[in-house]
């Protein structure tokens, strides 16, 4: 009597640790989709704000070489122009972040660098998965497991 219900009580132990596997690894896969939900996010926040402060921006530059212009032409000193110079660069850098291709330049720069570059960025040499993690992770049996959360809890792990 004794054996039969240890067998069903390791039955259902199997099927328990079986599906607490599954549970993690869904809820894992949902937390790694949310991360890049999140990551999408924030880039879009970001060229947000660069569209927002070329707004601005844009505006300075517009002010700042006809005020330059002007004042050139009317004190004859070509020396006035030469702020207009660097801040045509940052205007032009500005553009090119809100509506050009300057984030996916930097994503495919960024990519090559991993690739050619690996051994000085060797922690981000691949985009983590679900079974990468799981095949980097050692396996630890339920009684390992149950012994950390004991420990963790403050309860004495049972020694049986």
């Amino acid at each position: 009597m004794g054996f039969l219900l240890s067998k069903s009580m390791d039955a259902n132990l199997k099927k328990q640790q079986e599906f607490m596997l599954h549970n993690s690894r869904l809820q894992m896969e949902r937390q790694m989709e949310m991360q890049n939900q999140m990551r999408e996010r924030q880039m879009a926040m970001q060229v947000a704000w660069s569209r927002e402060f070329l707004k601005y921006f844009g505006t300075f530059f517009l002010v700042a070489s006809t005020g330059l212009t002007l004042g050139a032409m009317k004190r004859k000193t070509p020396a006035m122009l030469a702020p207009i110079f660097p801040l045509s660069f940052i205007l032009a850098y500005q553009m090119d972040n809100a509506y050009g291709t300057l984030i996916h330049r930097m994503r495919v720069l960024g990519h090559l660098g991993v690739l050619t570059q690996s051994h000085h960025i060797p922690l981000f040499s691949h985009k983590g998965s679900l079974t990468s993690i799981f095949a980097g992770r050692p396996r630890a049996s339920w009684r390992q497991n149950a012994s950390v959360w004991a420990f963790l809890m403050g309860l004495q792990p049972s020694t049986a």
